[in-house]
């Protein structure tokens, strides 16, 4: 008999019940009684299961245990989402603000062969596919990519990329890949590609820490062939390619100099709005070598004296991918989340969905703050992120994006 279904549900049915009636109905203490008749559509579900001998669900699994799989947000279509999200409640740090957990009684060898029939003979089951890799961590993907080359000598992303196609191939291929290496990619092809893709030099460069960046630059070199200074030195000009560079070699982004918050908020008001051009360098010589807790003082400090927010004045004095650089500092400053909760509702509602931004956000972010950025969501646009995400978006490209977006707020 499967293990791993009787472990998975056994803490199931308490926390399920529970945080349904916690998240969706806003009842803390429900009658029980209300809940008897979903308590016996979930009892049928792994008593079928198990009789099959299956360790996976499928949505007409769930319709024929009499659960109602159109109410997406309550259950995720497939069972195993609706397992992770609660049985993880017994591991979770309360520091941890990602969407995507490391699966509950995680097996690789099991994952790879699930993979494996999912794309052997004819047809390929998506489903499975989608929700197996949007359920697991990137460290668990990495396991399953070694355990399916053991099992099948062949490149686990190689044949994904040979069954799929479209924007869900892009985006399984995405999750498949190491955060930093996604990064380091995303950057190449940024520099690489026909044209210089500015928007994702900066979003990278603005929003990493300093230990990131520096393990980008290393990757960068290693999988990209080259080096990234030099490839942002070779695409790029002016003072935008020099506060790029200065993101790109800034040693530390923890700390407050208490003795230059005042000052450097007097350098910004004097080199600013409202005077005969403007000293550009004193913006980017400011923004490029503080860290972001020193940056929202000298921020506040500078409301303070001028009675503008700094936003303003940078839209008043440059223009431009500088601009969109200077501005992307200043937001990720004062909360990344905040910056990419912007970056996400532009993505999709501007003229035509931009996938790429969309993706790539919601891949960088799933382990890291997204759980932060929906709240920020919620609040600046008073929609969910998984509802605008619902709207804008179909298919199994669909799917897999509120797999990562984690719930309905």
């Amino acid at each position: 008999m499967p293990k791993i279904l009787i472990q998975m549900y056994e803490p199931f049915m308490a926390f399920q019940i529970k945080q349904k009636n916690q998240k969706y109905h806003g009842d803390h203490d429900r009658d029980p009684g209300l809940d008897k008749e979903i308590i016996m559509s979930l009892g049928k579900l792994p008593f079928k299961q198990l009789e099959k001998d299956h360790l996976i669900f499928y949505e007409e699994d769930l319709r024929e245990c009499g659960i109602d799989v159109t109410e997406a947000s309550v259950y995720a279509g497939v069972c195993t989402h609706i397992f992770r999200e609660e049985c993880g409640l017994h591991q979770r740090k309360a520091s941890y603000r990602g969407s995507v957990k490391d699966f509950v009684n995680f097996n690789a060898k099991q994952d790879a062969e699930l993979l494996h029939k999912a794309m052997k003979g004819i047809g390929t089951y998506e489903d499975t596919i989608l929700m197996l890799l949007a359920s697991r961590s990137n460290n668990q993907r990495q396991e399953i990519k070694v355990e399916y080359k053991k099992a099948h000598g062949k490149d686990l992303v190689s044949d994904l990329k040979s069954e799929l196609g479209g924007l869900f191939e892009t985006l399984v291929v995405a999750l498949m890949t190491p955060p930093i290496s996604y990064d380091a990619s995303q950057l190449h092809k940024a520099l690489k590609g026909v044209g210089t893709d500015d928007d994702v030099l900066i979003e990278i460069l603005a929003s990493r820490t300093c230990a990131q960046i520096k393990d980008i630059v290393k990757v960068y070199k290693k999988e990209c062939g080259g080096k990234l200074e030099k490839d942002i030195t070779g695409d790029t000009s002016g003072n935008f390619q020099k506060l790029l560079i200065m993101l790109l070699q800034r040693s530390n982004d923890e700390g407050v100099d208490d003795n230059r918050i005042e000052k450097d908020a007097k350098e910004l008001i004097a080199a600013g709005k409202g005077k005969v051009g403007t000293d550009e360098d004193k913006f980017i010589n400011i923004l490029g070598n503080r860290s972001h807790e020193h940056l929202r003082l000298v921020f506040d400090a500078y409301k303070k004296v001028s009675g503008n927010d700094i936003e303003d004045s940078i839209e008043g004095a440059t223009n431009g991918n500088l601009e969109n650089l200077m501005l992307a500092v200043v937001k990720c400053a004062k909360s990344v989340p905040a910056y990419f909760a912007e970056s996400l509702y532009r993505s999709m509602r501007r003229a035509g969905t931009d996938d790429q931004t969309l993706m790539r956000i919601m891949v960088s972010r799933g382990e890291t703050d997204m759980l932060d950025i929906r709240a920020c969501f919620k609040k600046m646009y008073g929609a969910s992120l998984y509802t605008t995400i619902q709207e804008d978006t179909t298919g199994d490209y669909g799917k897999a994006l509120l797999y990562l977006c984690g719930g309905n707020d």
